[in-house]
């Protein structure tokens, strides 16, 4: 019998310099697993397209430009599953994704989630390996106004972009509050402005009588404070559509998603992805690959699936991108006059503590692995990885296995964030196994 598929995920690669994987043993070894997989995938969370394309005002929070030669060294390190579909796919307009794609396309690499069109954008990508064909199929739920693709007509194209799940955010408050939102919404104008729209034909009611629109935000009155999330149905049964046509083509079927909302807390996933994640393994997907908000959310075994909610960030080096547009000198109140390092002091601080530099969480990981028998899954571990935090703003940032003390308070941490999900972790050593139930 031959031996199973080896398949590793990580979550987003920020990359945008070397990454020295000779440099030392932890390096290496991590290299090694990369290498050694059949399957890797990391979320491309970068436009690797030399910075081609006009900026877009509404970047996914920093323009993520590159070189293409960047691609190239996750190429050499042995991933060859590129999820594109992330909040940062259109950062330099639609001809920046086009260049990003050429790029990609030059060099044979297999990404999904983002084409020319919407059915482009939501069709799997598959890998053909010696012991077994996965296919992949990305989607965000995370992007800007516009920003997804559209869907092409006989008499018009579409238009480039991501594959969306849009979600719709509903707010829920007290009925006294809501009686004050609508009070404010009368007296300012508000909702006369919102009725003259809907009277022009411009605008449409909310399909719910009992939602109120206000000021571009969802409001419903109910006995529970809070914030709920719904994925768009059409949405879910378009992904869906294809996850089953992966089924039929694949032995195994990633899907991958780009999902910054969060819950009470950004380690929760929002609730409408435990809905959509289990949808799809219904649907026929054996592993969901989660990432977006940079950090670790828990892990569920749905009827023996993996759901990885998040698998946080992997390489971290948005404070070494290169090229700033002149609208994010302006987001982070430097000066025209200033370089990119002065935005990366904006953000971080002179010494690196500020933001996400503060925060260990940020600069931790998983690596999973994840062996299989055709479409049996055999068995998951998970490596502790570190992106070395405190060390300066051109070191940190790189993956290398974790050792010791931080290895266990890594295994630990996301032994507690899968608990919830009734997700059993063992530790042995600097490694963990992930338990697949019955």
């Amino acid at each position: 019998m031959s031996d199973p598929l080896l398949m590793v995920l990580t979550g987003d690669a920020i990359i945008h310099r070397g990454l020295a994987m000779n440099e030392d043993d932890d390096a290496r070894d991590l290299a090694a697993h990369i290498a050694d997989a059949d399957a890797a995938l990391t979320n491309l969370e970068i436009l690797p397209n030399d910075f081609q394309g006009y900026p877009d005002h509404e970047s996914g929070g920093t323009h993520m430009g590159a070189r293409a030669s960047i691609l190239d060294e996750l190429l050499a390190l042995g991933f060859n599953l590129f999820p594109a579909a992330t909040n940062h796919v259109m950062d330099y307009g639609i001809t920046g994704l086009l260049a990003m794609m050429d790029v990609l396309d030059e060099r044979g690499a297999l990404y999904a989630g983002i084409g020319r069109n919407l059915a482009e954008s939501r069709m799997p990508v598959y890998l053909d390996t010696d012991r077994g064909a996965v296919a992949m199929i990305a989607c965000a739920s995370s992007f800007g106004t516009g920003w997804q693709a559209s869907e092409q007509r006989p008499d018009m194209l579409g238009r480039p972009g991501l594959n969306p799940l849009r979600v719709t955010t509903t707010h829920t408050v007290s009925d006294e509050q809501l009686a004050t939102l609508r009070e404010i919404a009368q007296t300012t104008g508000i909702e006369q402005r919102r009725l003259d729209r809907i009277a022009s034909g411009f605008a449409f009611p909310p399909s719910d009588e009992s939602i109120f629109p206000f000021a571009g935000t969802l409001f419903r009155a109910g006995d529970q404070p809070g914030i709920t999330t719904e994925a768009n149905a059409k949405d879910v049964d378009a992904i869906a559509q294809w996850v089953r046509e992966a089924r039929g083509r694949a032995d195994v079927v990633i899907v991958s998603i780009h999902a910054h909302q969060g819950a009470a807390t950004n380690e929760d996933p929002a609730d409408f992805l435990p809905v959509f994640a289990r949808r799809m393994i219904d649907e026929g997907a054996d592993v969901i690959a989660g990432h977006g908000p940079h950090l670790l959310r828990g892990i569920e075994v749905y009827k023996g699936k993996p759901i990885f909610y998040s698998l946080g960030n992997f390489i971290a080096q948005d404070e070494l991108i290169e090229k700033f547009p002149s609208d994010a000198y302006t987001r982070f109140r430097v000066e025209q006059s200033g370089t990119p390092h002065d935005i990366a002091i904006a953000r971080s601080g002179a010494d690196g503590r500020g933001g996400f530099g503060g925060d260990a969480r940020y600069w931790q990981t998983i690596l999973p692995r994840l062996r299989w028998r055709g479409s049996e899954l055999q068995s998951i571990d998970l490596l502790p990885v570190t992106m070395q935090y405190t060390e300066p703003f051109h070191r940190r940032g790189r993956p290398r296995l974790a050792r010791g003390d931080e290895a266990r308070e890594i295994l630990d941490h996301i032994s507690r964030l899968s608990a919830p999900f009734g997700t059993q972790i063992t530790q042995r050593g600097e490694t963990a196994i992930v338990a697949l139930g019955e």
